[in-house]
């Protein structure tokens, strides 16, 4: 059988990567208020279904990335639409809170083995150093989930209410999600070898012994800035609306983050690959201090503090994907994307409920000052890992 093409394959995961983040993550962001509404359930309780999906995607991501470094993605990636399927299904039919919790469950699963990390995790292992730029198009494909699937989810709540909604969404994950997996996906990733040397004079692989000190730094530079997008995307119009901004013109500030995310990362696919990722981790998380500090210093052009928040977020989820490797090489590469994984997604899954105690006893004071706080902290710990590495490099034979 011929091998598919690594266009066919980078635009299966990009397609794929709307579905799964428009079904999971972003899905309650518009059927929150009609399921309590219809269930009679606390909002709180049903809000939680996402954090507790975060919870079990970060326990399981680990365990993901050794499968995918062992077998490929091909077979974990279509185990994420049946995942998927099945929990969409079930919280179709729950009628009890422990059903719609089992359900979030089997989509945290699905997260697990079905959004960024997984796919980027399968191009590393599939085509080595030459993946950084395919998984810059996986994220820009990602950046349109929310833009195509909050509206589809608006009109199929409005024309046939929450649950038809969700078997919709189950349905396309059986139907389209999983043979286009398996058909186009390739069976078998090739045989694990040593790199054969530096793709590029901007790709070299650490040191060994640097190794295990960058890992930690870099894990909590993505779990920091996880921990801030996620915060910050559960209660941005709540804050925006504290200052003093309406409802619909917090809406449509807040609607300005997805197409900063989208330009910083053609920006990034056209301009990026002259640059070591370093300085590109660097530039995104300069790009979210400032936008975060502009918001909590009540700069009066809010619209530039969120498209700098946004250009700096949507450079972040390439650099998840492409730093490690260039870093690591690709020979553990979707290993260590699953140990990167278990913080990151516990720490998104636990932001939103601090976010909202930290407004319950200081309101918008206390969370732009944790947020400021870990921005200025995360730029600061790019810097020390970019001079770490350079240093380590130096004394590298």
């Amino acid at each position: 059988m011929t091998a598919p093409h690594p266009r066919q394959i980078v635009f299966t995961l990009g397609t794929l990567q709307i579905l799964a983040w428009g079904s999971s993550f972003y899905l309650l962001s518009v059927l929150a208020p009609a399921i309590a509404r219809d269930t009679a359930w606390p909002t709180a309780f049903v809000v939680g279904g996402i954090s507790l999906a975060l919870l079990v995607a970060g326990i399981a991501s680990p365990r993901i990335g050794h499968l995918i470094q062992a077998h490929g993605g091909r077979r974990v990636l279509a185990a994420s639409s049946l995942l998927f399927a099945a929990g969409l299904a079930v919280l179709a039919s729950a009628t009890l809170l422990p059903a719609y919790f089992a359900a979030w469950t089997l989509i945290g699963l699905g997260m697990a083995s079905g959004l960024y990390d997984p796919a980027f995790a399968t191009l590393g292992r599939q085509f080595g150093h030459e993946a950084r730029r395919m998984i810059t198009t996986v994220t820009l494909f990602g950046g349109f989930a929310s833009t195509l699937c909050w509206p589809l989810t608006a009109w199929l709540l409005e024309q046939h209410g929450w649950r038809i909604t969700c078997a919709t969404y189950a349905g396309l994950h059986l139907f389209i999600g999983l043979p286009a997996y398996l058909l186009l996906l390739p069976r078998r990733p090739p045989a694990l070898t040593p790199a054969a040397g530096p793709a590029s004079p901007q790709v070299r692989e650490l040191p060994r012994d640097a190794q295990k000190t960058a890992l930690v730094l870099l894990g909590v530079i993505l779990t920091i800035g996880a921990v801030t997008m996620s915060l910050l995307s559960a209660h941005l119009l709540i804050l925006l609306q504290l200052r003093g901004i309406d409802l619909a013109a917090a809406v449509g500030l807040g609607a300005l983050i997805g197409p900063s995310q989208v330009a910083a990362r053609i920006v990034e696919m056209a301009f990026g690959r002259r640059l070591h990722p370093l300085w590109t981790m660097l530039a995104g998380v300069v790009l979210v201090a400032s936008g975060i500090a502009l918001l909590a210093t009540g700069f009066p052009i809010v619209a530039v503090s969120l498209i700098a928040y946004g250009a700096g977020n949507g450079i972040s989820s390439i650099v998840r994907g492409a730093v490690p490797l260039v870093l690591f090489g690709p020979t553990r590469y979707a290993v260590l994307m699953g140990r990167l994984g278990l913080p990151i997604l516990i720490g998104m899954a636990a932001a939103p409920t601090a976010g909202a105690l930290l407004l319950d006893a200081g309101g918008t004071g206390l969370v732009f000052s944790l947020l400021s706080a870990l921005s200025i902290l995360n730029v600061a710990i790019a810097a020390y890992l970019g001079w770490f590495c350079m240093k380590a490099e130096s004394v590298s034979p």
